[in-house]
């Protein structure tokens, strides 16, 4: 699910919920009498009690925000209404502030490092503790449940205080954490009896032997000499919709699942290194599936096999086996486009390849055109169209003209500054944009920043955008969640102006961990004033105090 989804309630239903809401509400001051001759204290009452039963029905994180900014009674009554918190920066805002004005929390979610951080280009101790979050969190909700961190440092104390400070709790999820291990988790799963949900997903590799052995049944650790009967088991459980999990596979043993992919909507070999002969049999009987995931081990063959058989594929990801950027990938825009004539109700996806063509590109945002997110990582720097070596200006174009609905955008390959026009002249909804190894100059940024109004998340890699790109943007960058700029050509001095411009603004610049700190002061005449990595982000509390070394706050 898009992390922007809206999920706002019918106009009808809402209809019917206010008008009950304000029954409720005459039902708890009828006895008082007339409301007219009340005081306008009883007056305020009655709106409160309308109002908060009314919020109650606002799921989606932006109508909260929209109530809340109407006035404060709206703010007041929105605070006390939320059980759900999403925090999208663990600097943003601090634990105090969040706790004294949320105070019926049962669910936090809370993202530390930015995403590029998957790919080693941030240094590993750069922050994102989880240790002052849990340790506010433990003070003021003893009634959470639902625990969710994106890439950010927990340790086995913050893992114990966990457990030991909510009675209730029911899930936990740790996506590409670190700092943790065994026992921090054995903790978590001793001490809270009402545990529903312990996801470790691309966590710390510590935790190796438990993803060996988390398919594993108690009965089969007991009885591990008789080899468990798979089959009996998939065909016990013929209404399985979701079905994840594998990690090596067996031919042997794929027949045991036939019995349940008739049924399934979810299906992902993202770890599993399946050849298209392993892969045709089993997708043969997934007519109902609407997400799935794979490696680019499945070739051009795999992916026509879904093409031709998932008509309500909503969502697709496909990831590389060798992630080298001179490696010779599988997949190509042969299975690309099979995809887009196959799969017409696509809404999302994810492609890493190592060659494209413009042709096949438009192909897809003329045969879906309910894309919400377009993610095409062609791997290895600057490619162009390998069948006309043109750019790839053309094919991304025509995703931004065409897929009306698009809000996350990522693009690679050989591209100049007419894509990014495109981009901004046709992009009014993108909110997450991720460029790599794309551009020309600095106009090509300019164009984005003054066209895109609706971005919140701007990351680029080894692109060309020095300064003035960076200057282009001032009028918008509070509007912003972060902008991220690694190997690019930004100046110390470039950065710093965005900082005193933007007072309010936290400007992170970042060299390697392991550089030391009198050597870099020191560099050759030309690089000592280079910037490695631009973080910038809107916060609340202004500059963190837990900066690493290696991390200037400008």
């Amino acid at each position: 699910m898009s992390e922007d989804e809206d999920r706002s309630l019918p106009s009808d239903l809402a209809g019917d919920a206010i008008a009950e809401s304000v029954s409720k509400a005459r039902n708890c001051v009828g006895c008082s009498g007339d409301v007219a001759g009340s005081d306008s204290g009883s007056v305020e009452n009655i709106l409160h009690n309308v109002l908060e039963n009314v919020l109650h029905f606002l799921t989606s994180r932006r109508d909260r925000n929209a109530a809340s900014l109407v006035c404060k009674s709206w703010y007041r009554v929105e605070a006390l209404t939320r059980s759900e918190l999403f925090i999208g920066n663990c600097y943003a805002v601090s634990p105090r502030r969040v706790t004294s004005r949320f105070n019926r929390v049962r669910s936090v979610m809370i993202k530390g490092k930015p995403r590029f951080a998957d790919f080693n280009l941030m240094p590993p101790n750069w922050g994102a503790h989880f240790s002052p979050w849990v340790a506010a969190m433990a003070k003021s909700y003893p009634w959470l449940e639902t625990v969710y961190l994106k890439r950010m440092s927990v340790t086995d104390d913050d893992l114990a205080l966990l457990a030991d400070s909510f009675p209730g709790f029911k899930e936990l999820v740790l996506f590409c954490c670190e700092g943790f291990g065994t026992s921090g988790i054995a903790v978590v799963a001793s001490r809270c009896m009402h545990l529903r949900v312990l996801d470790l997903i691309e966590s710390d590799s510590a935790l190796l032997i438990l993803r060996h052995w988390r398919g594993c049944t108690s009965e089969a650790v007991v009885h591990g000499e008789s080899e468990p009967d798979y089959a009996s088991a998939f065909a016990a459980c013929k209404s399985l919709v979701c079905l994840s999990g594998f990690k090596d596979i067996l031919p042997d043993y794929l027949p045991c699942i036939y019995p349940v992919c008739a049924n399934l909507t979810t299906l992902n070999l993202s770890f599993a290194n399946i050849t298209p002969e392993q892969l045709k049999p089993v997708i043969s009987h997934c007519h109902k599936l609407q997400t799935f995931w794979a490696l680019d081990s499945i070739c051009d063959e795999g992916l026509q096999a879904v093409a031709s058989t998932c008509k309500e594929l909503r969502e697709l990801r496909v990831f590389p086996v060798d992630v080298r950027e001179d490696g010779e990938g599988p997949i190509s825009e042969v299975g690309f486009q099979a995809i887009s004539e196959g799969c017409r109700k696509l809404q999302y996806i994810l492609y890493f390849c190592q060659r494209m063509t413009n042709a096949a590109v438009v192909a897809m945002s003329q045969n879906c055109q309910d894309l919400v997110v377009f993610r095409l990582c062609i791997m290895g720097r600057h490619q162009p169209d390998h069948q006309t070596g043109e750019p790839m200006d053309q094919g991304f174009g025509a995703i931004v003209i065409n897929c009306k609905k698009l809000t996350r955008l990522a693009i690679s390959g050989l591209l100049t500054d007419r894509a990014f026009s495109y981009i901004g002249k046709y992009g009014k909804l993108v909110r997450t944009l991720s460029v790599a190894f794309a551009g020309n100059s600095d106009l090509g940024l300019k164009y984005v920043l003054e066209g895109c109004l609706r971005l919140q998340k701007l990351e680029i890699r080894d692109s060309p955008f020095g300064d003035g790109a960076l200057r282009s943007g001032l009028h918008h960058y509070y509007n912003m969640r972060f902008l991220w700029m690694s190997a690019c050509k930004l100046s110390r001095q470039g950065c710093q102006e965005v900082a005193r411009a933007m007072p309010h603004l936290v400007v992170e610049v970042m060299r390697n961990e392991n550089d030391d700190e009198t050597e870099s002061s020191v560099e050759v005449e030309g690089m000592e004033n280079h910037v490695q990595v631009l973080y910038m982000y809107r916060s609340l509390e202004g500059p963190r105090d837990d900066a690493p070394k290696f991390v200037d706050i400008l």
